[in-house]
């Protein structure tokens, strides 16, 4: 618990010239994890934040597809939300004083349900932490009026520092701090308006199969930002005025701002609301919404899905639907928004009731884990905080939580945007991709961004993904462990030292643990035992248990690719989970997966990376941008060849003078064939110019 003893509330009035609301970030720009929420949280118009007593515990880093490892085996990684203090006092109206503050990641939902197989999403990401809350014993508040307030859980222990942090906090409000200049250019969507609309009908195949009714898909924008989100925030805030904007640093590095205007939960005292949110026109198309059976259907079955999340935690008979696909003007667009209330049951805590409704069923779909597989199978980034939850759990004001949509989320090195839409039978890919930017634009105009067009020529001939069972088949489970394949010749093993500098980072990156220097010897003295040419393969477990596996060569022959869509690859990693793989190469047999983003890009084989010989020369291979395994051989091959790095797409494939593959076991070859399009023999130019690379066995 962040504070053991008894809390007393108390309030005061601060003087301030006229501050207004969207500023509160600026009051605690340079503090430690500061935060502000702006807009309609708990009858006030802003709440700010910093200098917190504890972190939440248990906090699991997401940048990797592992977010949710830690999660895992820590049981519900929202239990620390029920580590509240005793209030003594009376509470004064609209008292908030502090609490739990922060967001929790859309990836926490398969911490949650661990023993249903959740699945883990596309390797490929952005790192934010999972779990980003922290226990404040005072806030800001600005009123529904515009009086700022100083508001505190005071104790004893902690007198002295809130006597002089509210002193601190008034000087601030005297000296009325002013946003700082930023600025933003062109934004591009990855994938495009025609790889989104792909997705969508890959999901729509998935519904007409029966396997779900909706999934929420979304894309993600990028884009740079010369200057600090916190500015970003308060001048689109000021702008948008949407009723759940927020603010959320960690440092100079990982930082969200917030425009949603959907909220996910609002419990005060044992009652609880949702007011899900699905059905979406720009701002000229309220008549449309209001008579489009289809947003309306949409709508109808997320309130359904949210009546049974809070039938799980809620007194039998109390759950009802109070207002049902109401169309409501939300930041630059139209939204059908329903509400949904109950008395949550006896000794239900916040922690219960997350682990109950989260992720938001309004940006899953129905049923809620079947979503989640379509999700997995047919985004190609990790969602980071997007479509998790950003507000507070506190002992006096009770919990309240936006849905994380309409979020800019940061980086050191990046800044994002995600956009999604609820995906039915009745969708057309084509206008659902125009959603998805629909919503994005009014935030990037409020910010002076552009949206940069996009070329999708490149993928003309991108062939639909590939539906390889009654359901999608997983990812591979980090939980699972990684591997390397090392090619043994006459007893001596090759590139031993790179093998295992790869598999070393990915203990430390995934699993947080060093790879023991014995594994070398290890390895050397079973290739040696061997005396022959074989295969090894170093297995690594999420535990750090190591293994040394033998096994047989292939076969030499020709090499047949089948292009086959996987939203984001499969990573930079060699995982040991390889139902995915398995099942594209039995769907694909005799011929290799050819693996091939939403957008048209090549990015390798389930077995090989992908070089090619252009027209004039040049040889080209896609750039490690963490969709692609950075193969040993890939170095090799690259360096020899002097290879450039670029995207491809199947187009460049098709017209290349040469296709080539190359791995550890069976190092550089030819294709011959991809799909049903026969590929030319390469000419004597380009034999000479590969014999320059020496045969690797």
């Amino acid at each position: 618990m962040a504070i053991a003893e008894p809390v007393t509330p108390i309030r005061t009035r601060l003087a301030s010239p006229g501050v207004p609301a969207a500023h509160a970030g600026l009051l605690v720009r340079e503090d430690a994890h500061p935060f502000a929420l702006v807009g309609r949280w708990a009858g006030a118009a802003a709440l700010a934040g910093a200098e917190p007593l504890a972190l939440a515990p248990g906090a699991v880093a997401a940048g990797d597809p592992t977010s949710a490892l830690g999660a895992v085996a820590s049981g519900n990684p929202m239990a620390f939300l029920d580590a509240q203090p005793t209030v003594t006092g009376a509470i004064p109206d609209g008292f908030v004083g502090g609490g739990w503050f922060g967001a929790l990641g859309y990836g926490l939902g398969r911490a949650l349900e661990p023993t249903l197989g959740a699945p883990p999403p596309a390797p490929r990401g952005e790192a934010l932490p999972a779990v980003r809350m922290a226990f404040y014993d005072h806030v800001l508040r600005c009123d529904a009026e515009g009086a700022w307030w100083f508001e505190a859980l005071w104790t004893d222990a902690r007198a002295a520092f809130l006597d002089a942090r509210r002193e601190e906090l008034a000087a601030r409000l005297a000296a009325a701090p002013a946003p700082r200049p930023f600025r933003s250019g062109a934004w591009r969507a990855t994938p495009s308006a025609a790889g989104h609309a792909r997705a969508v009908e890959a999901c729509r195949e998935r519904i007409a199969a029966g396997d779900l009714f909706q999934a929420n898909l979304a894309l993600r924008l990028r884009g740079e930002v010369e200057g600090e989100l916190l500015d970003l925030f308060t001048t689109g805030a000021a702008a948008l005025a949407p009723d759940r904007a927020a603010w959320l640093a960690d440092g100079d590095d990982d930082v969200l701002a917030s425009f949603s205007p959907e909220l996910f939960l609002e419990r005060r005292g044992s009652s609880v609301r949702t007011a899900p949110i699905k059905g979406t026109r720009p701002a000229s198309g309220r008549d449309e919404l209001a008579a489009s059976a289809k947003d309306r259907a949409e709508n109808i079955m997320i309130v359904d899905l949210m009546r049974n999340d809070l039938g799980r935690v809620c007194a039998p008979g109390s759950v009802q639907v109070t207002a049902l696909a109401e169309p409501r003007a939300h930041v630059g667009v139209w939204h059908l928004v329903s509400e949904v209330v109950g008395e949550l049951a006896p000794r239900t805590g916040d922690a219960a009731l997350l682990a109950a409704t989260f992720p938001p069923g309004s940006v899953t779909g129905a049923p809620k884990l079947a979503a989640m597989d379509v999700i997995s199978a047919l985004e190609g980034t990790a969602r980071q905080t997007f479509c998790g939850a950003i507000g507070f759990a506190s002992p006096t004001a009770g919990l309240e939580l936006s849905v994380a949509i309409r979020t800019f989320e940061s980086t050191a090195t990046t800044t994002w945007l995600d956009a999604g839409g609820a995906i039915t039978t009745g969708s057309d890919p084509t206008a659902e991709a125009a959603e998805c930017l629909a919503k994005a634009m009014p935030l990037l105009a409020a910010i002076g961004a552009t949206l940069e067009a996009t070329d999708d020529s490149a993928g003309a001939a991108v062939p639909r993904p590939l539906r390889l069972g009654a359901h999608p088949v997983p990812r591979p489970d980090p939980a699972r462990g990684v591997f390397e394949t090392i090619l043994v010749v006459d007893g001596v093993a090759l590139a031993v030292e790179e093998h295992l500098e790869r598999l070393g980072r990915a203990a430390r990156e995934v699993y947080g643990f060093a790879v023991p220097e014995a594994v070398e010897a290890l390895v050397r003295y079973t290739a040696l035992e061997q005396g022959r040419s074989c295969r090894l393969r170093v297995v690594l477990d999420a535990r750090g248990d190591v293994g040394v596996e033998v096994g047989e060569l292939p076969e030499p022959g020709d090499v047949v690719l089948e292009p086959v869509v996987l939203a984001g690859g499969l990573g930079d990693r060699k995982w040991r989970d390889r139902r995915w793989v398995d099942a594209a190469e039995r769907a694909t047999a005799p011929a290799i997966p050819l693996l091939v983003d939403a957008d048209g890009q090549v990015l390798e084989t389930t077995r090989a990376n992908v070089f090619a010989v252009l027209a004039d020369d040049t040889i080209v291979t896609p750039p490690l941008d963490g969709r692609i395994l950075p193969g040993v051989t890939r170095a090799a091959v690259g360096e020899a060849l002097d290879a450039r790095e670029r995207p491809l797409t199947l187009a460049d494939l098709h017209a290349a003078e040469a296709v080539l593959v190359c791995n550890a076991l069976r190092g550089l070859e030819t294709v011959t064939r991809i799909g049903n399009r026969a590929l030319s023999a390469p000419s004597d130019r380009v034999r000479t110019s590969l014999s320059r690379f020496p045969p690797l066995r």
